[in-house]
């Protein structure tokens, strides 16, 4: 990924040094392992930790001679340890190494972004509670429906992002699983033992059954989950996107002094942020269908994956913290204009009590066909201007047959919409 949407901790993971170290330390605590239980020599895996270190430029060097990557490292460990290192790698194969190495860098991963959901909740959980009963008009296809209040749609984006912090630490789980079985996964040459070592040292589960690889159905979960969670973050920033239409103006990510909409009109204010998240939020999601067709390799392994992996792995998480981060910082500073709701909301002059209308009508006795026809007859008409809808329906012969002029004004009480507000919240956010 490039550093203009890279953030530091995260770039971290996927650098040279980090994944040379994890590699030691699998090497290390391998080599530990097998000495314990008389594999090898106590002075090989002590040779190990006192001399053993790397260069990532002569790793480098041998790699560009030996075209393997996990030989370039054990030749340079190699280079330090002396005639000790011919126990290092006993009984393993490459991809012992790598992806175990690979399930240590994911969960690392997984922890920064479950971190940055956890920032974005709280944001929503706070600009919610603030807006719990601001109303503002709820749209479908765009148009205007019936009051909700602004708390609410916040509080829906909250929920999703509670869904999706779910589902990470469970794809946390599944990828959080070690290989140290040999080459085709049998342990002829490396004991269990050795596997389950490894993993408690590293924080992970045993792979329960293997091949040459760990299977990446595994992989497919995790990324697919990254995928959701970029598509939770591209719906907020749709909704943002949406209300900060110069014709809507409810709502406005904040603009810094000094900060610039456009090089050619002096006036503009651009929802650049949620538009920034939108797009990144489709480059984590391209790593969707790559990870899903890892899944179906040759027999006990090829490498068809690899490739795959050594790219959308740090570009998906790196992507999706950034994302997460600038969305966070977007809900925390938004700019929210409640009277322009208020006047979005009165701006048809009651049409979106229609249904209330509606109802009204059917309970009086009128057929629920016949009750819509005349509701939609006199919206149709305070659509194109004819008047306001609740003074056509007044007037209306058929209306006031069933309901009196005067008992109509009950139904254009917006209150009547929030009666479940706090129901709803505590559904969302508990009794706190």
């Amino acid at each position: 990924m490039i550093p203009r949407y890279s953030r530091t901790e995260m770039s971290a993971i996927w650098a040279p040094e980090n994944r040379f170290r994890i590699w030691f330390e699998i090497e290390a605590h391998a080599l530990d392992a097998m000495a314990k239980d008389g594999t090898v020599p106590k002075a090989a895996a002590k040779a190990l930790r006192t001399k053993g270190k790397f260069e990532i430029a002569r790793i480098d060097a041998i790699e560009r001679e030996t075209k393997h990557d996990v030989i370039a490292f054990l030749t340079n460990l190699a280079e330090h340890v002396g005639p000790e290192a011919r126990f290092i790698h006993q009984g393993m194969t490459s991809s012992d190494v790598l992806d175990t190495c690979l399930a240590v860098q994911l969960t690392q991963a997984a922890d920064i972004l479950i971190a940055d959901v956890d920032r974005l909740m709280a944001a929503l959980k706070r600009r919610a509670f603030e807006f719990k009963r601001t109303l503002c008009v709820g749209r479908s296809h765009g148009i205007h429906a019936e009051p909700t209040t602004f708390g609410l749609k916040l509080a829906g984006h909250y929920a999703q992002f509670a869904r999706g912090r779910a589902r990470l630490e469970r794809a946390r789980g599944e990828i959080a699983t070690c290989k140290i079985s040999g080459a085709v996964g049998t342990f002829a040459n490396v004991s269990p033992a050795v596997e389950e070592y490894v993993a408690k040292k590293l924080g992970l589960a045993p792979e329960p059954v293997s091949t040459q690889i760990v299977s990446r159905d595994r992989h497919a979960v995790f990324f697919a989950t990254l995928g959701v969670i970029a598509s939770s973050i591209e719906n907020l920033a749709l909704e943002i996107r949406h209300l900060q239409r110069t014709e809507v103006r409810e709502a406005e990510e904040y603009f810094a002094p000094g900060q610039k909409g456009s090089s050619a009109m002096p006036h503009k204010r651009n929802p650049v942020l949620s538009e920034n998240v939108t797009g990144l939020a489709r480059v984590v999601r391209s790593a969707v269908t790559p990870a899903l067709e890892d899944v179906a390799l040759w027999h006990e392994r090829d490498i068809s994956h690899s490739a795959v992996e050594r790219v959308i792995a740090p570009d998906a998480t790196i992507a999706l913290d950034f994302a997460l981060a600038r969305t966070a910082e977007l809900i925390e500073k938004l700019v929210v204009y409640p009277e322009r709701m208020r006047a979005n909301l009165d701006s048809l002059g009651g049409l979106v009590n229609s249904q209330r209308v509606l109802l009204a009508l059917t309970q009086a006795g009128m057929s629920r066909e016949a009750a819509y026809q005349v509701v939609q007859r006199n919206a149709m008409a305070a659509w194109h201007g004819k008047g306001g809808f609740a003074d056509l329906l007044k007037a209306d012969a058929e209306v006031s047959a069933h309901i009196k002029p005067a008992a109509l004004a009950k139904h254009f009480d917006h209150a009547y919409h929030l009666k479940h507000v706090d129901t709803i919240f505590k559904r969302v956010f508990g009794k706190a």
